[in-house]
């Protein structure tokens, strides 16, 4: 093998765990806005459709 790409193979390899952890880090962050972002959506439905049902009761 070259070793120029030795060397940056080792230097990547070096560095594999830390970016594998900012990855997984970022997916469980993503995963958990998406699930509030879904909470918060689900109770704005419930609170639209208790209005709307006010609002046909009042006609």
């Amino acid at each position: 093998m070259d070793p120029i790409l030795a060397e940056i193979y080792s230097t990547v390899l070096d560095a594999a765990p830390f970016v594998i952890a900012a990855y997984a880090l970022l997916f469980l962050v993503l995963c958990g806005y998406v699930a509030y972002i879904m909470t918060k959506l689900k109770r704005t439905e419930k609170k639209l459709a208790a209005l709307e049902e006010h609002l046909d009761e009042s006609k």
